[in-house]
Formats: structure tokens, C-alpha cells, sequence
């Protein structure tokens, strides 16, 4: 199979899943991870942290901390967009893709926490 295909296979699968069975997790997860990243990031304000994503990138020394204490809040709902992910795939296309799985769960669910956190943090700092 050629490369071309492979992308062109994963680009119609993941656009599928906006209106095939399941479609509620595309709201619900995001949900999910939003009220564990506000809550982080409120906690992360209190405490007077910088930004979860902004510390992540700029060379922190706690890095490893914050990445184990980020995983604690999200690592359910990315575990459960996975397992989430693999029915669809069952049941719609009679295989399973573990890419696909975890391209999905890592849109449904960290992006939205990394983004949110930060963002929560910030708000939470201007008061």
C-alpha cells in the first residue's frame, strides 16, 4: 500500500466519525477533558504556577512533574477515547486501526486539556 493511500484512508476514516454511530463522544470527551484542564488550571492559579503548556515548552525543570500530574487528570478520558475509538472501529469497520485510535483520542482529548489549562490559569491570575 502506498503512502498516498494510507493517508487518504486515515484522512476519510477520521471524517467519518463526525457523522457515524458514537458521535456523541466528539462532544462529550472534549467536555471531559475541559472540566479536569479548568479545574487544573484553577489549582495551577491558586498555586501560582505558569501555564501548563507554556512551562511545558519553555524548558522547565519540572517537566517530568507536570507532564505525570497532567496525565493523572487526562490520562482517563485519552484511555477512554482509545477504547471508545477501537469499538467504533469494530463496528464500522470491521478492524482496527491503532493510529487512527490514537490520532482520535489525542484531539478528543489532550488538545483540549493543554489548551484549556493554560488558559483557565490565566484567567484565574488576572483577578
Amino acid at each position: 500500500m502506498k503512502m498516498d493511500d494510507i493517508w487518504v484512508r486515515i484522512t476519510s476514516d477520521l471524517a467519518d466519525r463526525v457523522t457515524g454511530p458514537m458521535k456523541f463522544r466528539l462532544v462529550l470527551q472534549p467536555v471531559m477533558a475541559s472540566i479536569f484542564a479548568i479545574l487544573d488550571g484553577l489549582k495551577d492559579a491558586k498555586a501560582q504556577n505558569p501555564p501548563f503548556f507554556w512551562a511545558l515548552g519553555t524548558g522547565s525543570d519540572q517537566r517530568a512533574d507536570m507532564i505525570k500530574d497532567g496525565w493523572k487528570s487526562v490520562g482517563k478520558v485519552f484511555i477512554l477515547a482509545v477504547v471508545l475509538d477501537v469499538i467504533y472501529q469494530l463496528v464500522e469497520l470491521h478492524f482496527v486501526y491503532p493510529g487512527e485510535a490514537i490520532i482520535v483520542a489525542f484531539i478528543l482529548a489532550i488538545v483540549p486539556y493543554v489548551i484549556l489549562r493554560g488558559l483557565a490559569n490565566r484567567l484565574a491570575s488576572r483577578k
